[in-house]
């Protein structure tokens, strides 16, 4: 279910341009909307970032009790100050045509070498919304990590992706240890935590 809107949560648009257009998008807004007490803001100018909707599958093997993380080289990470190289979970862009299951089981098979037997959706979240308009669809997906591993992605796209498979213990104790602070991740493995076993009883 989406969010439900309050009294007065209106927008006008008043004017949209791009201001660059690249690998990725940013566009210029001005825009005005109502205000709680009551009346219309003045119009507001707004840069946002425009990449798409992307979807993001956590690979978890029910059986073993172990989740797949990759890891890559991330420029936004570098330029923030932190370390460079990040713990994910497999995820990319929704193409047109494209459903978030099928962008996680092709993936999967390109960032992981990784075949997803079955989905559970998590969550539907935008990730940085006064900037930003990438949404993410995120799900765990039922895999066999007994031969999980290696370094994969394509070189076309100068991936070169780290592939672990890791006991769900070590892989919470790096969460509350703040080793992985990709967002994404985060939300996902802190839901499998909370829903672990109800996922180990369907998937057994």
């Amino acid at each position: 279910m989406p969010p439900r809107a309050l009294p007065n949560e209106t927008v006008e648009l008043v004017d949209h341009v791009v201001a660059y257009q690249g690998r990725f998008r940013i566009s210029r807004y001005q825009l005005r909307h109502g205000l709680y007490q009551g009346g219309q803001s003045a119009v507001l100018k707004r840069e946002v970032f425009e990449r798409g909707t992307a979807a993001a599958v956590l690979p978890y093997d029910p059986r073993r009790d172990e989740v797949v993380l990759i890891r890559q080289f991330r420029a936004g990470s570098y330029v923030a100050g932190r370390h460079p190289f990040t713990w994910e979970i497999v995820a990319g862009i929704i193409e047109e045509g494209e459903s978030a299951e099928e962008l996680a089981r092709r993936e999967a098979v390109e960032e992981a070498s990784l075949e997803i037997r079955e989905t559970i959706p998590i969550h539907d979240v935008i990730l940085s919304p006064g900037a930003c308009s990438e949404c993410c669809v995120i799900l765990v997906g039922h895999v066999d990590s007994t031969n999980a591993g290696g370094v994969f992605g394509l070189e076309s796209e100068g991936e070169n992706i780290l592939v672990k498979a890791l006991p769900f213990a070590e892989v919470r104790t790096m969460l509350e240890h703040g080793e992985i602070d990709n967002a994404i991740a985060v939300i996902a493995l802190q839901w499998l935590a909370l829903h672990r076993d109800e996922v180990r009883a369907r998937w057994r």
